[in-house]
């Protein structure tokens, strides 16, 4: 079988052919004598059945398995031709054209994608200059004052007032649904926070206001997407008793303290714990500066400077990715206004290439 086959790029081939009726009858024949031998067809012994016959009930199938066994002859004699080794094939190459002519035989055009070389060059010269972050004394007492809030005692309040937002409840409740207990909507002496939004919301709210002893109906609806699908979305009824008001103690930040925090280091101090803490925020600030800042940078730098050539086929399944996700931020009416107006989207595939460009040769670059 003739083909002409040619690199268009370092990524990308095409390969033209004639696919001759004689070499597609003699690829239907072979089929045709293969499953003659494990046929089973009433009124013939088991690999005794005419290739005639075999032929005329599954002509349809042959043809096409005959079509496709002689485009797998062409795309690998072209590879070799081409000197492409199969690893380097990226997806399935592409038959962009198949015209079967009057006489039987198949003019095809064939579209191969291959990894490209990539040369990266003196990349460490574009590495971005990387400055140290600073961690003041006012963020360091921050840090240190919220650990010591959080882990000071619970206090029951002084003298009896209403819950405000804040403050630590001792509560009992139990659920009901259609005047019905559920499973898990029952808790004695419960603690809750108000304002940590830990409960159903709604809950904590109609809590401020209650006062010590006092029951109170409060009313929520389950979230749509819950946990439990039984009670996603259902209205339901919390029967809830206060006992008690507790607020949290005074945070003490002693040396007592920071042993506390720090149960595995020796003779611990106020004075270390602060270093510790320094050392803690400014590693956080350095990984969010390399993850926000640098990387992106320095991957962009490295995309604007490094050249080579993009496999299509890549590129086509980015730009389609981004289209994806841009149809479904639209309406049903924006839609369908696309729908009928194909100039429109070819557009936004233009308007999409240059950034599935950048970002197919982005993962080339990081991949090398």
């Amino acid at each position: 079988m003739e083909f002409n086959a040619k690199k268009i790029d370092g990524a990308n081939a095409v390969v033209t052919a004639t696919l001759d009726k004689e070499t597609l009858d003699k690829n239907l024949d072979k089929m045709a004598k293969q499953a003659a031998k494990n046929m089973s067809i009433q009124g013939f012994r088991k690999g005794k059945v005419p290739v005639a016959v075999v032929k005329q009930r599954h002509g349809d199938q042959l043809a096409q398995d005959a079509q496709s066994e002689a485009l797998r002859t062409l795309v690998g004699d072209a590879l070799a031709q081409l000197k492409i080794d199969n690893a380097d094939i990226i997806g399935e190459p592409a038959v962009s054209k198949f015209d079967i002519k009057e006489d039987g035989s198949i003019d095809v055009e064939v579209k191969i994608s291959s990894k490209p070389a990539v040369d990266l060059g003196d990349y460490e010269a574009l590495l971005p200059e990387v400055t140290a972050k600073e961690v003041s004394d006012a963020e360091v007492d921050e840090r240190i004052d919220t650990m010591a809030k959080s882990s000071a005692p619970l206090a029951k309040i002084k003298r009896k007032r209403m819950v405000r937002s804040g403050d630590f409840v001792i509560i009992d409740f139990e659920g009901f649904i259609d005047d019905v207990a559920f499973n898990g909507g029952t808790a004695k002496k419960h603690t809750l926070e108000i304002g940590s939004n830990s409960f159903i919301p709604g809950f904590e709210d109609q809590i401020i206001g209650m006062k010590y002893e006092e029951t109170k109906d409060v009313v929520v609806k389950f979230p749509n997407k819950y946990q439990s699908e039984e009670l996603a979305g259902k209205e339901a009824t919390f029967k809830v008793l206060l006992h008690e008001i507790h607020e949290k103690g005074e945070a003490v930040i002693d040396d007592a303290f920071a042993a506390k925090v720090m149960p595995n280091e020796k003779d611990v101090t106020v004075e270390l714990l602060k270093e510790k803490i320094a050392e803690q925020i400014k590693s956080e600030k350095m990984v969010k500066y390399y993850n926000e800042d640098l990387k992106p940078a320095y991957l962009a730098d490295l995309v604007k400077n490094i050249a080579m050539d993009l496999p299509e086929s890549i590129i086509d399944q980015e730009i389609n990715n981004s289209l994806n996700n841009d149809l479904r931020a639209l309406s049903e009416d924006e839609l369908e206004k696309l729908r009928n107006d194909g100039d429109a989207v070819e557009k936004m595939r233009q308007d999409a290439r240059p950034g599935a460009i950048d970002s197919v040769k982005a993962t080339f670059i990081v991949d090398a």
